[in-house]
């Protein structure tokens, strides 16, 4: 359950660099948010933080409920100080236990998060501290502390504030026992990092830095880990069949079979609350605040895109059928494991595409710099990058962001794979900022290659991804409460500027201004850039299904009751979205190591309900010129400033001057 007062995580080269909007100077702002360097101090003043924090805010709430009444503003301003205290050091904790290098730090975090997940559970179901809200005159609030205040008893109400006492003693512990159990499922994929040994003539067809970084061991063979820098080469290059098979059951072996009773409780207590405040399932509760409103819009939603992916992925999987058949003639599937190879065949011999020849233009450097010169140039910001500041490790870059001479906050970048560290990607807050009161801080975490070495396009799209969130925090991070300021919208808009964003690196003048040779640094030409985008309209439909799979996957988990095996349900919904089948066979258990499955929980379809309307915003930038500075500051006024002070859709329909439609995301698929 998403508490009362939410603990948001979204849910991305040369080492250093110049440009106009990246600077090397340091900069001492005594009003930078220096979040960072709690999680670079001990163990200890990190644990007595935490308890700080619970103590201040339990003080808080004890003078807002004893004011008098007539009080109003004074209620307001005591209870926008415990939601920024403890959304900060719920941040704090989240990250930390994600990213830092000391096993034992990351298990004090978690124990710190528990007791702040039971604070704001026993928050959620003060009937003191409801009431006290709840007697606040909204209109004498502006529209923003109005439409904040609505969305705040709503949730007092909707966790069971309004509940007898027998009931919310149950909400209490089931709260509290989810976040255990979520801590539990989410540890279990993190620290399960898989590998294979394989002999250097199963790794042929690999590109040779790859090679030149993976020597044998003392036996012989190459070890390769289920780390994205390794497992994504390999799925795309190697030409072994074997080697990948071995990789990718690998890879959908994690956190088996740790997992397998963590997602089973997951699911049984999840639903056990649900019903206890009223709803039907799960899914049933953790939609009716979304843009989409119910589970059954949601399924619907699902099945239009499974219904207008479907011409388009039977004729994806075809072409990789005739393909496979110029190897294995008597081929009549093709397998988990040869999507990405043969994929990457057809793009190179149908399109002319050599995805190492592409691959030699996104040095990583070259990437990071490309990334903050586009969103400087887009959004008139500057980056400056800070060389003093206290962090968790080393590898992590931190940047302020400057309008003119104003800060606007503080960015952290922790970009590579190392033991213990979160193996995805996705951007953490640190800080919510309140206008005139507090800056925004947040964190890019991912797993990239390193400095000099090489990624692929698909990283390159992910990196301009997360940025989005990273900027969506900073720009949204100026709201006068902190229950609205930063990224505080609907949970199915949240996915929308990331989406937008990565769009970036796809077109051919942003592309060019970044992507060069890593060894003569000669511009990627007009060829190849020609070359990619054709063979990216190869494979829209398998992918863009694979994405409506695991959205259909994360509702039908927590769209019935308990009880039923997760690995059957998985078989059943990729079944029903063939010709798609990527991510389940027989003897695997993708599902628990399907990290969305614990904070997305039921929502997962949030990212092609965000895909839709992004491809709709997409509009106004093609028309206009992708570098377009007008279109870019309405979009950011407009659109990402707002934070969570307003309904997503009417954020939307202020930039696009009419709601939303399908309609660009039906002629993407369409390929027009």
């Amino acid at each position: 359950m998403r508490s009362l007062i939410p603990l948001l995580a979204l849910a991305a080269g040369c080492a250093t660099t110049s440009s106009s909007s990246v600077k090397d100077t340091p900069m001492k702002l005594t009003s930078t948010p220096k979040a960072s360097s709690l999680l670079a101090g001990s163990m200890t003043d990190f644990t007595l933080r935490c308890d700080e924090t619970l103590a201040q805010a339990k003080a808080r709430v004890a003078e807002l409920k004893a004011l008098p009444p007539g009080s109003d503003a004074k209620v307001l301003a005591l209870y926008d100080e415990v939601v920024t205290a403890m959304s900060n050091m719920g941040a704090r904790s989240g990250l930390a236990k994600e990213v830092h290098p000391d096993a034992k730090f990351r298990e004090a975090c978690e124990t710190c998060e528990q007791q702040l997940e039971a604070y704001n559970v026993e928050l959620s179901l003060d009937r003191g501290l409801y009431d006290a809200l709840s007697k606040v005159e909204q209109k004498s609030l502006d529209p923003v502390g109005a439409y904040w205040l609505f969305k705040t008893l709503r949730e007092f109400r909707r966790s069971g504030v309004d509940r007898d006492e027998a009931t919310r003693n149950k909400v209490r512990a089931l709260n509290e026992e989810l976040v255990k159990i979520g801590q539990n499922f989410g540890r279990n994929i993190r620290d399960d990092v898989r590998s294979v040994k394989l002999d250097p003539k199963d790794l042929e067809g690999l590109p040779a830095d790859w090679l030149a970084a993976h020597a044998p061991g003392a036996d012989g063979k190459i070890t390769v880990t289920t780390n994205t820098p390794d497992y994504l080469p390999v799925m795309i290059y190697a030409k072994s069949g074997k080697a990948r098979e071995g990789l990718w059951k690998a890879y959908r072996e994690r956190a088996f079979p740790q997992n397998v009773e963590v997602l089973k409780s997951l699911l049984t207590r999840r639903h056990e609350l649900a019903t206890l405040l009223g709803y039907k399932t799960w899914a049933a509760y953790i939609t009716e605040t979304k843009m989409v409103k119910s589970a059954e819009a949601a399924n619907e939603f699902i099945e239009k895109g499974r219904l207008a992916t479907l011409s388009r992925a039977q004729a994806d999987m075809a072409q990789l059928l005739e393909r496979k058949k110029k190897d294995f003639p008597g081929a009549t599937s093709v397998d988990p494991w040869e999507h990405q190879y043969f994929e990457d065949r057809v793009k190179q011999e149908s399109y002319g595409l050599d995805s190492q020849a592409l691959r030699a233009y996104f040095e990583y450097g070259n990437v990071k710099k490309g990334v903050m010169d586009i969103t400087s140039t887009l959004f008139g910001i500057r980056y400056v990058k800070v060389t003093d500041a206290a962090v968790w490790h080393p590898d992590v870059d931190t940047y302020d962001i400057f309008e003119g001479e104003q800060l606007l906050g503080r960015i952290h970048l922790d970009m590579h794979p190392r033991e213990g560290k979160y193996k995805h990607a996705a951007a953490f807050g640190l800080t919510v900022g309140r206008l005139g009161k507090e800056l925004p801080e947040a964190t890019l975490v991912c797993n990239f290659p390193k400095d000099g070495e090489l990624m692929q396009h698909s990283e390159v799209e992910t990196y301009f991804h997360e940025f989005g969130h990273l900027l969506h925090e900073i720009f949204a991070g100026r709201q006068p409460w902190a229950g609205v300021s930063g990224i505080r919208t609907e949970w199915d808009f949240v996915e929308v500027p990331s989406m937008l964003l990565q769009e970036w690196p796809v077109d051919a003048v942003p592309l060019k201004t970044f992507a060069k040779h890593h060894q003569t640094g000669e511009p990627i030409p007009d060829t190849l850039v020609a070359q990619m985008k054709r063979a990216k309209e190869f494979g829209v439909g398998a992918d863009t299904r694979r994405q409506f799979f695991l959205a259909a996957v994360s509702l039908a988990f927590h769209d019935r009751a308990p009880g039923f095996d997760s690995t059957e349900v998985l078989k059943e919904v990729q079944e029903k979205f063939l010709p798609f089948r990527r991510e389940w066979m027989p003897g695997t258990h993708f599902e628990l190591g399907f990290g969305h499955l614990d904070g997305y929980s039921a929502i997962y379809y949030t990212y092609q309900w965000s895909t839709v309307i992004a491809k709709d915003l997409l509009t106004q930038f093609k028309s206009k010129g992708m570098l377009n500075g007008t279109v870019a500051t309405e979009y950011r006024k407009k659109v990402l400033e707002p934070g969570g002070s307003r309904d997503a859709a009417a954020l939307v329909q202020d930039f696009l001057g009419r709601p939303y439609s399908f309609d660009a995301f039906q002629a993407w698929l369409d390929g027009k």
